[in-house]
């Protein structure tokens, strides 16, 4: 069996370890900001240095993501417009596929030299086209050598696990309905419905029953587990993952599937998936000779009501959908969130999700990556899967409720502990990615936590508790213009968020008037301060309280309603 370290566990020794590495990044996040206060009365001078290399390191690293957000933005472009489906049932024999393409290049060349009705539009079109073609056909050439590694798509059975508390159906059907449109066969498809006990027995059965009655007979099967929490349990979406998983396992045994050819997607209940996500997924999948290696990521867009949400909640998940943009063009480094795919072979092996743990999408990547002794990858699926953004009752109730989910996902540091027992023993990742490893994960969280504090806040403060000799200082005088210079030079990444916003924007629903581009447009003022409040803050309070172990005791469930 695979052992991986218990967050709570009993050996005092371990527990000790837990508990320091508990401590570091709250340690580190309160050291910051004391010591901001602190030293802007002491050492007024240095913290004055320090602000000024702060703001110019956080430029750099605006315009680094930034560029980078607008290469993942190509390639998802791209994506969206790859016919998916076509590349899985040809590929499995490259040599017969390497003709065809080359054919249908020709085809298309010969097009473009005849054809003089053909606008500047419609031949710029086609050259783009007759250009992925021509790429396409150096990576079919380069499949070609390892043929007999390549599964058959028709072996390939989807498992899409929707786990789901409260959220009713009109949140999970769309889902659903997606997963039926997908450009892929339905009969290799199982949704597993993984309900949880303590939900009122009437409202699950009700949603459970009109759920099923729906797409009866539509997929390969429907299954419906219902979660009872164990006394060593959390009340968390890992423990009901694991118990639905460990459900499937049986299930897969019994019809003699090979564990192998099943591809495991964990989706929140409220993701709508590309039309060809799937037959992508299954295409990298079955082409990829270390496929056990490797979790799959869409990009997440929260899109599903962004039109019916606040300002607030608008500029928070926008950030975050191109922050994930940024993080699948990196090589390395990039982790699972919210709804992903992995191989069920592999997710059987780790042992599935913690049952202690209320983050449950990033620390399945660790359990894997820590089983191949980092020799384990995430591949991005450039395609979008769209979730629900906040939304509640009330304006004040949804700014509320963003300020939990973006604690909840904060709390995400909790992985750091475990990580860090799980890879510092193993002899054999190597010592230089274990670093890079920790030295990434606290660098995003003290970053995620102290940044917009800095930058709107406490970078002031040598001016106000300086004192006389300080403010009569040639740095006290030009502090407040270098720092409002190199503030305007940072607007440029803003500038790129924005316009990348309206191009990934969805459709403007009926119900509301072209006016409400202008507010989509005004809401980007907020950013000063939505990102301490909504950004800092809650990474903060989640490092604290772990930090002093004042653990949460349950995996707080954002509340779903549409308009």
């Amino acid at each position: 069996m695979f052992d991986f370290p218990d967050p709570k566990t009993k050996d005092p020794k371990e527990r000790r370890i837990q508990r320091i590495l508990e401590i570091i990044p709250g340690a580190l996040t309160w050291a910051t900001l004391l010591g901001m206060i602190v030293f802007s009365f002491f050492l007024p001078l240095w913290v004055a240095v320090f602000v000024i290399l702060f703001d110019i390191y956080w430029i750099l690293r605006t315009i680094f993501i930034a560029s980078y957000s607008v290469q993942g933005y190509r390639k998802l472009q791209r994506g969206k417009k790859i016919d998916w489906w076509e590349r899985c049932q040809n590929i499995s024999d490259p040599e017969k596929y390497i003709i065809f393409l080359r054919e249908k290049i020709s085809e298309m060349k010969k097009i473009l030299g005849e054809e003089n009705s053909m606008s500047f539009g419609e031949k710029r079109k086609l050259r783009h086209e007759i250009k992925i073609r021509k790429e396409y056909l150096k990576s079919v050439s380069k499949l070609s050598v390892i043929k007999d590694q390549i599964m058959d798509w028709r072996d390939i059975i989807h498992v899409v696990m929707l786990p789901t508390a409260n959220e009713p159906a009109e949140v999970i059907e769309p889902s659903i309905q997606a997963i039926y449109n997908a450009n892929f066969p339905n009969k290799q498809f199982i949704i597993l419905l993984a309900t949880e006990e303590r939900e009122p027995e009437e409202q699950r059965m009700a949603k459970v029953n009109y759920l099923k009655n729906k797409f009866e007979g539509v997929f390969r099967d429907f299954i419906v587990t219902t979660h009872i929490v164990k006394g060593n349990e959390m009340k968390a979406k890992g423990s009901n993952a694991t118990f639905a998983a460990k459900y499937l396992a049986g299930y897969l045994k019994e019809k003699n599937i090979d564990f192998k050819k099943v591809i495991f997607s964990n989706f929140d209940c409220d993701s709508v998936a590309h039309p060809e996500y799937f037959a992508a997924l299954t295409y990298e999948y079955i082409t990829d000779p270390k496929r056990l290696q490797r979790s799959y990521q869409p990009l997440p867009m929260y899109h599903n009501n962004l039109w019916d949400t606040n300002a607030f909640v608008r500029v928070i998940v926008t950030g975050s959908s191109f922050w994930h943009i940024f993080q699948s063009t990196r090589t390395e480094g990039m982790v699972t969130f919210s709804s992903h795919s992995e191989p069920f072979d592999t997710l059987y092996k780790v042992g599935f999700w913690p049952i202690n743990m209320i983050s449950e999408d990033s620390i399945i990547y660790w359990k894997c990556f820590s089983y191949y002794n980092g020799d384990y990858k995430v591949k991005p699926i450039y395609l979008p899967i769209s979730l629900d953004a906040v939304l509640a009752e009330t304006y004040w109730k949804t700014i509320k409720n963003q300020y939990k989910q973006k604690r909840r996902w904060a709390y995400g540091i909790e992985n750091f502990p475990v990580i860090m027992r799980a890879l510092v023993p193993s002899k054999k990742i190597s010592f230089i990615k274990k670093i890079k490893v920790a030295f990434e994960m606290l660098e995003g969280h003290h970053s995620w936590a102290n940044a917009s504090i800095i930058l709107a806040i406490l970078g002031w403060l040598p001016l106000f508790l300086g004192g006389e000799s300080f403010n009569q200082s040639v740095m006290a005088h030009n502090l407040p213009f270098i720092t409002r210079y190199l503030m305007t030079l940072a607007m440029f990444g803003l500038i790129i968020s924005m316009s990348l916003s309206f191009l990934l924007m969805p459709p403007r629903p009926k119900k509301y008037s072209r006016w409400k581009y202008i507010y989509m447009f005004l809401q980007w003022v907020l950013v000063p301060i939505i990102s301490p409040f909504l950004g800092s803050f809650p990474a903060i309070d989640s490092q604290t309280r772990m930090m002093l172990g004042k653990y949460f005791g349950e995996f707080w469930v954002t509340e779903k309603m549409r308009k």
